[in-house]
């Protein structure tokens, strides 16, 4: 039976973490007997790894597949603590903390890549670790901004506009007519779990009813790797997050006007404008599609979506980190 029990790394439940704020919490050791020179350490990892295949030449008939991959360490802090000589059987804690650097990307995961932060405490003896136990965080990037500076310069800002046109053919295509699409938004930058408020106006001058109306929300992510000759590769994925679809009646010759909420999710990438990341870039993209009545042919109006998220508030990005040995 081994002398160590168990070993638990005890946090909040649930907790999003911001880039720059103080990680807490314990390590929790059982013992079933006397243990003699223990070293007992807790580390703090944070890194992020892409992998993708793909075709060179695939216009020839010498192509073939190639890796491409690229990797980032983001932190690595440990914190060792001190212990004379031995520990006795029974329950031991030891209370740690973390000050995580204030420029962290947020913790990501896809098919193509993955960031990720983790706590993993070990108790070895001797050279030869008796015990391991990791558990996952779940930090959120920031822009280094402060989020009631963003919305201050926002709300100088003119509502943002966006209008589409199209001309459409009705009335078995002896007729043809505009329909006009217009988003508008009092401001384009949110922080993780806002909500985007939005006006969609449809101007139909047409003789036909449009009844389909899709609203979302899109994420544009630029990988970035290397192949195995260290070559340069990008690879982008756009990936919907959000959809809401209004079953309205805009009817004919007539303005409709529509008002939607999308609420974010609470952890979410930073837009690539607000901060660098060495291995993948992000964009988001509000989209709203009217479907056309009688056609397959649809309206899309597109409008870029800044996220930022601000800073803890009471801490320094030059402030000592005591707790991490």
């Amino acid at each position: 039976m081994s002398v160590v029990k168990s070993i638990e790394l005890v946090l909040p439940e649930d907790t999003v973490y911001l880039a720059g704020s103080k990680v807490d919490g314990q390590v929790v050791l059982s013992l079933n007997g006397t243990l003699v020179d223990p070293l007992v350490k807790v580390e703090l990892v944070g890194r992020g790894y892409l992998e993708w295949n793909e075709e060179i030449n695939s216009d020839k008939d010498y192509s073939r597949a190639v890796m491409c991959n690229n990797k980032a360490d983001y932190i690595h802090k440990t914190k060792t603590f001190n212990i004379e000589n031995w520990l006795d059987s029974g329950t031991h804690s030891f209370d740690f903390h973390f000050i995580l650097p204030p420029r962290l990307p947020t913790t990501f995961s896809s098919r193509i890549g993955r960031i990720s932060y983790f706590l993993q405490a070990s108790c070895a003896s001797r050279e030869f670790i008796l015990a391991k136990a990791r558990k996952y965080l779940m930090v959120q990037g920031t822009s280094g901004i402060r989020r009631n500076l963003i919305q201050s310069k926002v709300r100088q800002r003119f509502p943002l506009v966006v209008e589409v046109e199209k001309n459409v053919a009705y009335q078995c295509c002896f007729k043809k007519a505009p329909i006009i699409l217009r988003v508008m938004l009092t401001k384009n930058t949110f922080a993780p779990g806002d909500s985007i408020f939005f006006t969609t106006e449809i101007r139909n001058e047409t003789g036909k009813f449009i009844r389909k109306v899709v609203f979302a929300l899109y994420s544009m992510i630029l990988y970035k790797g290397f192949t195995t000759g260290a070559e340069r590769r990008t690879l982008e994925d756009r990936n919907e997050l959000m959809r809401l679809e209004s079953k309205t009646k805009a009817a004919a010759f007539q303005v409709t006007r529509i008002n939607t909420t999308l609420t974010l999710p609470n952890l979410m990438p930073i837009s690539s404008l607000s901060m660098a990341n060495e291995i993948m870039e992000v964009r988001y993209e509000l989209m709203v599609t009217v479907h056309l009545p009688c056609s397959m042919s649809t309206i899309v109006a597109r409008v870029p979506i800044v996220i930022r998220a601000a800073p803890a508030e009471n801490h320094s990005e030059q402030g000592s980190d005591p707790g991490a040995g």
